[in-house]
């Protein structure tokens, strides 16, 4: 039996890492989790233990905090291609470096430096480069959570013997949106992108009526693609979070549905992708 070494990387998992910018008695606070991963000759540390090649993942961890301090944070997306690129350009042993980056929002709440953490959805987004020159720019979101108290239905699925479930014309539709879409480019206004695909998902979901969850999935892709043409491909996962009517006529009381039992598990799970037909190839940006 021959064996041999097959793809891997390794790399700092979570480099926590907060960036506060003093502008007089104005603060302003960027709070983001760093992963990076590399790959590149690294069939001696596999197989002899040589660590010759291997740039140690305590030093990429020190390089975003350096790189924070001296670069700055503005959008994860261009901090994610200074690390990746840098990681690539300065190590002839590195061929490939991938940075995913989450930022959590905070939001002022008086005077120049009090803060609360704000209730809305995580930013994120992941980066390819390598040193062919190829470049990707993944951005996204998760745990955007939206609800619909009305105007949605599902009815006419297949039933067989094990289907208990009722059809309905009017039910709560919520859930919570991962979505990720690729850039057709590595350059962009990623801050004013982020913004208006973000608003387009949010109009998309409200706007649909909706007869599944999986229509409504792919009429909120269709609305980013139709209004940003910066983005080439939208890959979303998206949780049925059920609300389930409570059944009160055993306390003499009927429930036009007013009153609902919102299950967390087990759900529903639909994940999909919408993207133009004259996509560039997604394969490296989607690793």
């Amino acid at each position: 039996m021959s064996v041999i070494l097959g793809p891997n990387r390794y790399g700092k998992a979570e480099t926590r890492l907060v960036r506060v910018v003093r502008d007089g008695g104005v603060h302003h606070l960027k709070d983001i989790n760093v992963s990076s991963s590399l790959s590149g000759e690294m069939a001696a540390v596999h197989l002899t233990g040589s660590n010759a090649a291997v740039l140690p993942t305590d030093t990429q961890k020190n390089t975003a905090y350096a790189f924070a301090r001296k670069h700055g944070v503005d959008q994860i997306e261009d901090f994610a291609l200074l690390l990746a690129r840098h990681f690539v350009r300065s190590q002839p042993t590195i061929h490939h470096a991938r940075v995913e980056i989450d930022e959590y929002g905070w939001e002022r709440i008086g005077g120049g430096h009090s803060f609360v953490r704000g209730g809305r959805e995580v930013r994120t987004c992941v980066v390819h480069h390598d040193r062919d020159g190829r470049t990707s720019v993944v951005s996204g979101l998760k745990d955007l959570v939206v609800l619909n108290s009305t105007d949605s239905e599902f009815h006419g699925y297949i039933v067989d013997e094990y289907t208990t479930l009722r059809p309905t014309t009017d039910r709560i539709l919520a859930t919570a949106v991962t979505a990720h879409w690729r850039h057709a480019s590595p350059e962009a206004d990623f801050g004013k992108s982020y913004a208006e695909v973000r608003q387009s998902l949010l109009d998309a979901f409200a706007g649909t009526y909706s007869l599944s969850l999986q229509q409504t999935l792919y009429a909120m892709g269709t609305r980013v693609l139709e209004s940003r043409p910066e983005v080439c491909e939208v890959r979303m996962r998206m949780p049925n979070k059920h609300h389930f009517l409570v059944d009160l006529e055993p306390f003499g009381l009927d429930n036009d549905n007013e009153v609902f039992y919102a299950a967390d598990r087990p759900y529903g799970l639909i994940e999909g992708s919408v993207l133009r037909e004259d996509a560039p190839d997604a394969a490296f940006a989607w690793e």
